[in-house]
C-alpha cells in the first residue's frame, strides 16, 4: 500500500436489522416481504443464487483497492469517475466480493423517478402493498448500492440519495410514512464518465460534496494487454497489438472522435480473433464500426489496425 490508513471502526447507531447471511446480488427491485420472511425464518440462504461465488477478475493499478476498503471501513460515499469501459463497474463488483456484501446494482437513465429507486404502492391480487426499490432494499439489507452512469438521472431524482450520504443515514419513505435507517453496513457508489458532462448533465455542488472520490483511466500498456489476453484469450502478443490500436484512437479524442477505444472493446476483439475470427474482420466489428459513422475516420481507424496485423 502506497498510503497508510489508522484503523477506525464503524459504530452502529442501531440494532443490526439482518444477519450477514442476508445478502443480495440483484439489478432489480424485489419485493421487500419476501426479503423480511427470509430474515425471519433464517432462510438467507435461499438467495444464494443472486451471490457473486466466484471471484470477478480484477487487476489493480494503483491503491484504489486499499483506498476503498478504508472508505467502507467508514461507510465513506464514493464517486467513481472514469471514461467508459476501464473498470468501473467490475471495480465495484471486485469490492463487493471481497468486502463480503451484497451489491445491488442500478442503471441510471433520464426516464428513472425517485419512486424507482425508493419504491411503491403496489396493487395486487390481495390488495395493496409496499415495495421497496433497489435503494431502499439496500439501505434496509446492509448492501452496496451501486449507481451506475448517475448523471443521466435527473437532478430532482439523484437528491434522493441525499439523507443517506451524510451523517444521518436515513431514507424517508413519505408514501410510506417510514423513516428507514440504513443497515449499518450499507454503503452507496456512484459513477459517471466526466468526458459526458454538460450543464445539462453534472452532478449538483450538493451532491459531489457528499462523496469521497476515486479517478479511474485506461491502464499503461502492459497492464492493459494483460487484462484484454485474461478476458479474451488472445495470446500477449495479439493483446499489445490491440492496446497499441487503442492507444492510437484515443489519441483522436477531440479530432474527430468522441471517445477513444474502450478496454471493454479490446476484449471483444481479441474475443473475436480468440474463437477464430479473421484479425482485420474482428476489428472492423468490434473497435471501428461501432465507434464512428465518418467515412475519413473509419478510414484511419482501418488504416491503424493494418499497421498492427
Amino acid at each position: 500500500m502506497s498510503n497508510h490508513f489508522s484503523t477506525r471502526s464503524y459504530t452502529p447507531r442501531q440494532p443490526l436489522a439482518a444477519s450477514a447471511d442476508q445478502q443480495l446480488v440483484t439489478q432489480a427491485p424485489l419485493p421487500s416481504q419476501t426479503l423480511l420472511r427470509s430474515a425471519a425464518n433464517g432462510s438467507g440462504d435461499a438467495l444464494a443464487a443472486q451471490r457473486v461465488h466466484s471471484q470477478p477478475y480484477y487487476r489493480a493499478v494503483a491503491d484504489e483497492v486499499d483506498l476503498y476498503e478504508a472508505a467502507y471501513s467508514v461507510r465513506m460515499p464514493m464517486m467513481l469517475k472514469g471514461p467508459t469501459g476501464c473498470g468501473k463497474t467490475r471495480f465495484v463488483e471486485y469490492m463487493a466480493w471481497k468486502l463480503g456484501k451484497p451489491l445491488v446494482t442500478v442503471a441510471c437513465n433520464e426516464d428513472m423517478t425517485a419512486s424507482d429507486l425508493v419504491g411503491r404502492f403496489l396493487l395486487d391480487a390481495n390488495g395493496t402493498r409496499w415495495q421497496d426499490g433497489p435503494l431502499a432494499l439496500a439501505a434496509r439489507f446492509g448492501a452496496i448500492c451501486y449507481l451506475d452512469e448517475v448523471v443521466e438521472a435527473r437532478q430532482d431524482t439523484t437528491v434522493v440519495i441525499h439523507p443517506l450520504t451524510d451523517a444521518r443515514r436515513v431514507l424517508p419513505l413519505e408514501k410510506k410514512g417510514e423513516l428507514l435507517q440504513a443497515h449499518p453496513d450499507f454503503q452507496i457508489v456512484i459513477s459517471y464518465n466526466p468526458g459526458y458532462q454538460s450543464l445539462m448533465k453534472d452532478l449538483k455542488q450538493s451532491t459531489k460534496q457528499r462523496f469521497g472520490a476515486l479517478d479511474f483511466s485506461y491502464p499503461e500498456h502492459e497492464v492493459e494487454a494483460e487484462i484484454v489476453a485474461h478476458e479474451s484469450g488472445v495470446g500477449l502478443d495479439v493483446a499489445k497489438k490491440l492496446v497499441h490500436i487503442g492507444e492510437r484512437a484515443r489519441n483522436l479524442k477531440g479530432h474527430g472522435l468522441d471517445e477513444g477505444l474502450s478496454t471493454r472493446m479490446l476484449i471483444y476483439a481479441g474475443s473475436l480473433i480468440a474463437r477464430g475470427v479473421p484479425t482485420l474482420a474482428a476489428c472492423r466489428v468490434a473497435l471501428v464500426r461501432p465507434i464512428t459513422d465518418d467515412a475519413d475516420m473509419r478510414d484511419a481507424l482501418d488504416a491503424a489496425v493494418t499497421t498492427y496485423f
